[in-house]
């Protein structure tokens, strides 16, 4: 998970955003991968290096991106940027395409991955983090598409990912804008897969249930529990079937048949039973 009350604008901790880059890499084709220093968003970068990408990595993690850079770039021979941005500004977007764009970088392949998670209720929780998620979740991700999308319709080529999650289905307490978060990028996922599509260009939705990352804070034995039954997904097997769902033109993927189940439970739930549960202190 990034933590993106740590980060700043600028870069402040040595890290060059050439570290990994050479002249020669100008006109070469890359990945754009955010929240790429760690879990889910590590293992996208790690997959497409697997298939030949140059990497253009992003999070606020400086030490964590410069590390994880230089081990994709000597295990798979990739030309690996890494750029700190706080993400959850609202300039992030416009400032990271107009570094691509300077330094001529073709991006053909945008995931959108970074974000954040708080199992706490909407009021309870801080004006910044609010702020911070709605930011992460929504505009940056719509913007980077906004900015990079122009581009990929033009050379009529490009595929986009986009980090939703099961429960963009499950409104539920604690889980206010979370799941808000994740509807938008679901249903915006499938309207921009729409109006792209013919353009050449793909947008799939990954819709996950729990990852055995450090983000939703789970005990090691729930997770160990979750692996056997295969409730829980690790990120390695996360970020493959993602990437095979984008190449092919899905416009949508829920990994894993417990989150159908639990999609179509939740949907017979009605509102006053929820009421009853918080009531209650269940959940």
């Amino acid at each position: 998970m990034d933590r993106h009350a740590e980060i700043r604008p600028t870069n402040r901790t040595g890290l060059t955003e050439n570290h990994f880059k050479t002249a020669s890499d100008m006109s070469e084709k890359y990945a754009l991968v955010t929240g790429a220093s760690s879990g889910i968003g590590f293992q996208y970068a790690r997959a497409l290096a697997r298939r030949g990408y140059n990497l253009i990595v992003i999070s606020n993690e400086a030490e964590a991106l410069k590390q994880k850079g230089e081990e994709l770039r000597k295990e798979f021979g990739v030309k690996v940027i890494p750029l700190m941005r706080d993400l959850g500004c609202q300039e992030a977007a416009k400032d990271i395409y107009d570094y691509c764009h300077g330094e001529n970088l073709e991006v053909e392949v945008l995931i959108n991955n970074a974000g954040v998670y708080h199992d706490r209720d909407f009021l309870k929780d801080s004006e910044k983090f609010n702020s911070l998620i709605l930011n992460l979740h929504v505009y940056t991700p719509a913007m980077l598409i906004w900015y990079f999308g122009q581009d990929m319709v033009q050379r009529h080529k490009g595929y986009i990912l986009n980090m939703s999650s099961v429960t963009a289905g499950i409104a539920v307490q604690r889980l206010a804008t979370y799941s808000a978060t994740k509807a938008f990028l679901k249903n915006f996922t499938r309207s921009i897969h729409i109006e792209l599509r013919g353009e050449g260009v793909n947008v799939t939705a990954v819709c996950p249930g729990a990852v055995a990352t450090t983000l939703y804070n789970l005990k090691p034995s729930a997770i160990r529990t979750g692996l056997l039954i295969g409730y829980i997904i690790t990120p390695e097997k996360l970020a493959e079937k993602g990437l095979k769902a984008m190449f092919r033109g899905r416009h949508r993927i829920i990994p894993g048949a417990w989150n159908h189940l639990l999609l179509l439970l939740i949907a017979l739930i009605p509102t006053c039973a929820l009421r009853l549960v918080r009531k209650w202190g269940i959940f």
